[in-house]
């Protein structure tokens, strides 16, 4: 992420009809494997990952609030749904006749909603407030767990029955996995008639079923890691989703079992959504919409619900891989989503024979594009504090999760900044003609700086008039209307006087509301002219 690189508000590149149609393609290839991984993750079968997927790229490529950013079924929110799964499948949690596929649609759509409003609320603003390094973290946090996702590619068999493949497989897969990443990298410098990434799917898998063919080597194939998760699957093909309600008991009791769930997936996607937007913003050169983005992941998600899919959020790796091969507009996430539901209906045996290899390269690719390498140049250029939240919202992300991560990341940096500015309060201090002393602040009083504040003053030794201005300086918080009582009373004990100059009007507004807790004395510029004449 290039801190140098200016947003242009409003302005979008020319965007290319052919090239968002090709990438198109190439991320629905990429949406497979994941998808299905990510319905294993959350307990479902493979179909309804892949219709979330459809679902969540086409409706957020056209409601969304960021084109050319690609949406689908995310591990995010896989993990966050698959304890609900897992709690559904204990003997006697359901009812009769309840699946617990019932609740987990019920949850999505509820997911949804918090969504929605969010975005009706216009509460995506607040994406503002995560601070650069919280960004760097994020990033390389994703980047390595990215990578880190395409191990189990090297591996057959499916969780605890899962083993390494041979060493001539390895070998094989290794090389393929080069050449992908060799064509995804030099072709761009060649020619930019086709997206790289393509054309070296394509290359690769020709490759593969020429080896097949001459005996030589069997590449581990889409089909192949499906059925390793579920050895009944003969196929990822399936029919067109269809409309349903999740019959599930109308209660309080099915409702509180399912908003926990449902609130946190709705925070993670959103803020995974809304920090993906923001990378794009800045790789393209254009501004997103964030409110928007809120209300296309809620409508989105709201419609997986009803329509049998397992939810998700934005994808920050088929996003890359989007915009490494030329997707810049709406249509590249709408031609994603079209060809992943050609891929279900009528296209199945053609991507099943794609080697894993080839997709695990481009993932690669992604990784290298993701990863902020210049976080390493930073090193002794930036304080020592934004350093350590690079590492360690990178650390959680990968430990724990986004939303924790930046979640942390935040509350380090307010306070690491409230620490910075509250070790000193600066004060110019002067004693006028008449012997009443003045300290004229220039520091924000604030409860990082209120321990600093009351130093500052000696209620002993001062006269009997003291005056603090507050001109260049601002009363922020309760900690601070506190720290100016504290000082009023010991100024009291010694029988002298207080009084407070130049409060902005927020501040005075503050003082008010706060009347019952605090007594002080506060004048202005003009009263303190007329009463005294020391200003003269």
């Amino acid at each position: 992420m290039k801190t140098n690189r200016l947003f242009k508000l409003n302005i979008e590149r020319p965007r290319n009809v052919k090239n968002d149609i090709l990438s198109g393609l190439t991320v629905a290839l990429a949406l497979v494997p994941e998808a299905v991984a990510f319905s294993f993750v959350a307990k479902v079968d493979p179909v309804i990952g892949l219709y979330a997927a459809f679902m969540m790229g086409l409706i957020t490529a056209i409601f969304g609030g960021r084109p050319g950013m690609i949406s689908g079924a995310t591990g995010a929110v896989a993990v966050i749904f698959a304890p609900l799964m897992i709690e559904l499948a204990q003997p006697g949690i359901l009812p009769e006749g309840v699946s617990k596929e019932s609740y987990l649609f019920a949850a999505v759509i509820l997911m949804g909603v918090i969504q929605m409003l969010f975005g009706i609320f216009k509460l995506g603003k607040f994406i503002r407030l995560v601070p650069h390094p919280v960004m760097l973290g994020f990033v390389n946090g994703l980047a390595i767990i990215i990578f880190k996702s395409q191990f189990e590619m090297f591996y057959v068999g499916h969780g605890a029955e899962a083993h390494l493949l041979p060493a001539m497989d390895l070998a094989y897969m290794g090389v393929m996995i080069a050449l992908t990443m060799g064509i995804s990298f030099f072709l761009p410098k060649l020619t930019k008639a086709v997206p790289a990434t393509l054309a070296a799917i394509v290359t690769v898998t020709i490759i593969s079923i020429a080896l097949q063919k001459m005996g030589i080597h069997e590449s581990r194939t889409v089909l192949d890691f499906v059925q390793g998760m579920d050895p009944t699957k003969e196929t990822i093909a399936a029919g067109f989703p269809t409309f349903g309600i999740p019959q599930i008991p109308f209660s309080w009791d099915s409702f509180m079992m399912i908003l926990p769930f449902s609130a946190l997936a709705a925070a993670v996607g959103l803020i995974e959504s809304l920090m993906t937007l923001t990378l794009v913003d800045e790789i393209t050169e254009t501004r997103g919409r964030g409110n928007k983005e809120c209300r296309g992941q809620g409508l989105a998600n709201i419609v997986n619900g009803f329509f049998g899919g397992m939810g998700g959020c934005a994808m920050i790796g088929q996003s890359m891989i989007n915009i490494r091969g030329g997707g810049r507009g709406r249509l590249s996430g709408i031609a994603a989503a079209l060809f992943l539901l050609a891929i279900l209906l009528i296209a199945a045996p053609l991507v099943e024979i794609i080697p894993l290899a080839a997709l695990v390269g481009v993932m690669f690719m992604v990784v290298i594009g993701t990863f902020e390498w210049s976080s390493f140049r930073l090193v002794g250029s930036i304080p020592r504090m934004d350093l350590f939240i690079i590492i360690l919202v990178s650390v959680v992300t990968v430990l724990h999760d986004l939303a924790v991560a930046v979640l942390v990341g935040i509350i380090v940096s307010a306070l690491a900044f409230a620490w910075e500015h509250g070790k000193k309060i600066h004060a110019n201090i002067m004693v006028d003609e008449h012997g009443t002393k003045v300290y004229k602040l220039e520091s924000a009083l604030f409860f990082g700086s209120a321990q600093s504040f009351k130093d500052l003053f000696d209620p002993l030794n001062d006269p009997e008039d003291v005056v603090i201005d507050f001109r260049k300086a601002r009363v922020y918080d309760h900690s601070a209307i506190e720290a100016i009582n504290n000082i009023t009373e010991r100024y009291a004990d010694q029988g002298k006087n207080l009084h407070l100059l130049n409060l902005s009007p927020e501040c005075l507004e503050l003082m008010e509301k706060a009347d019952n807790i605090i007594e002080v004395s506060v004048i202005d510029d003009l009263d303190w002219h007329i009463a005294d004449n020391r200003l003269g």
